[in-house]
């Protein structure tokens, strides 16, 4: 037996002084003005092996943390750099690879 269709029921205006869900937009997140991690975390380890003089290739962190080497990647581009604020830097180096660096502040 066929289900009854559910009426459509028409867009209404919206109250004025309530925010709608298109108004209520996402403000971005504060960048710190340092580098403020917990020491002994993996982001911490991360931190640490980019900023060596040498700098840290994928792999290296990928041994460094046990994650994957997408995940690294998201690491360093979502809580590396969007939410601390760091400035990381990438280079490719013969015989290495890509190479990344926290650039000093």
């Amino acid at each position: 037996m066929a289900q009854p269709k559910k009426a459509k029921v028409p867009a209404t205006k919206s109250k004025p002084g309530k925010t709608t869900r298109k108004a209520a937009k996402k403000t971005p997140a504060p960048v710190s003005t340092g580098a403020q991690h917990r020491s002994g975390t993996k982001q911490a380890q991360m931190i640490e092996l980019l900023s060596r003089d040498t700098g840290a290739t994928i792999a290296d962190l990928v041994a460094a943390t046990g994650w994957q080497p997408h995940t690294v990647r998201g690491a360093m581009a979502g809580a590396l750099k969007k939410k601390l604020g760091l400035t990381i830097t990438s280079e490719k180096v013969e015989g290495r690879g890509r190479v990344y660096r926290v650039q000093a502040a």
